[in-house]
């Protein structure tokens, strides 16, 4: 566009440093998953495991190192995402920067197996984006000018200088039965520049209350199913330890006693009634038109969608709610919807 402001290099410095440091990871998480097998790390894994707090945790060899694996491809998809959207900053992609806020935690987290530095430094350039002057660019606004005041002070006006026009007078607005009333369906704003702002459709995409039923949805039956899960346990614990044993009979062996697992599973229901409540809460939020909460709603989407990506390496049914979230964040992110909310 020619009417674009120019691009500050805050914009520029941090999509070079987000697409260089994602390529840098891409390279460092190849290389960590080629030396899973190896002597070297083998040993170092037989050494947390045999120190605290590895000790503690009830895991073997290859349950570390397919949590490594894990961990390793969330982080190169996530590298692999930064750096397609830190390219699509450079062209004042607002998606893009809402996709790298997403992606730059997860990425933080996982980019952990691979040392962390660069994972890191990727994180606070997508950071970066979120401040002034990049925050007005995005916007499309242009960057303000600095005022400086003459250090002779305020001037006299010459003779020569012919004098200042008075200002054209201003119409009074036409009120309720003096002449037309304004439409209730634009908004009177007026912007800076002296333009007339876009009128705000009225209607509530069809996308997003999508997007709002599906998180009802979903977050309604974890909620329904972990607190059931957790009144079963309370009521009869020993027929749910006994099926539980029953179905996994290698439970006993790995050091879970019946009380870890009971605290683990109230922590879990506890953390997804708080998590869901907190997500549909963002989802009402949202279907209300406020900013803020299709903003959270797509930050929560994207972190379950995370979590129930590593989990679903262990538990194929998690790949429903994964797809439920990427669903979510998909609607959210379409243009009817982002401009019902501008």
């Amino acid at each position: 566009m020619s009417d674009a402001p120019p691009r500050p290099r805050q914009v520029t410095l941090a999509a070079w440093m987000i697409m260089g440091g994602s390529a840098l990871i891409l390279a460092l998480v190849f290389q960590r998953v080629a030396g899973l097998g190896s002597l070297e790390t083998q040993k170092s894994i037989e050494t947390f495991l045999s120190e605290p707090p590895g000790d503690g945790l009830g895991l073997d060899m290859d349950g570390v190192t397919t949590i490594l694996r894990v961990l390793a491809m969330v982080a190169g998809a996530c590298a692999t995402a930064a750096a397609i959207l830190g390219f699509h900053v450079l062209k004042r992609s607002r998606s893009a920067r809402l996709g790298l806020a997403v992606v730059a935690g997860p990425l933080f987290v996982c980019g952990m197996v691979a040392g962390g530095f660069m994972s890191a430094v990727v994180a606070a350039a997508a950071v970066m984006l979120w401040f002034q002057p990049a925050r007005d660019w995005f916007d499309g606004k242009a960057a303000a000018p600095v005022e400086r005041e003459s250090p002779a002070g305020p001037t006299t006006p010459s003779v020569f200088q012919a004098p200042p026009r008075p200002a054209p007078p201003v119409e009074p607005r036409p009120m309720s039965g003096f002449g037309a009333a304004p439409s209730a369906a634009w908004t009177s704003s007026v912007t800076p520049t002296g333009r007339v702002a876009a009128p705000r459709s009225s209607a509530r995409p069809g996308q997003l209350l999508w997007a709002c039923i599906i998180t009802w949805a979903f977050c309604s039956l974890a909620i329904f199913l972990l607190a059931m899960s957790a009144l079963v346990l309370l009521a009869a614990p020993d027929l749910v330890f006994e099926e539980l044993y029953k179905q996994n009979p290698d439970l006993r062996s790995q050091g879970l006693s019946e009380a870890e697992i009971r605290s683990a599973t109230f922590a879990l229901t506890g953390i997804v009634v708080v998590w869901g409540g907190a997500a549909m809460l963002f989802a009402v939020q949202a279907f209300r038109r406020v900013r803020w909460g299709r903003t959270a709603l797509i930050v929560s989407a994207a972190i379950a969608g995370a979590v129930s990506l590593v989990g679903a390496v262990l538990n194929i049914v998690l790949v429903l709610p994964l797809a439920a979230c990427l669903v979510t964040i998909s609607l959210l992110a379409r243009p009817e919807v982002r401009a019902w909310f501008s």
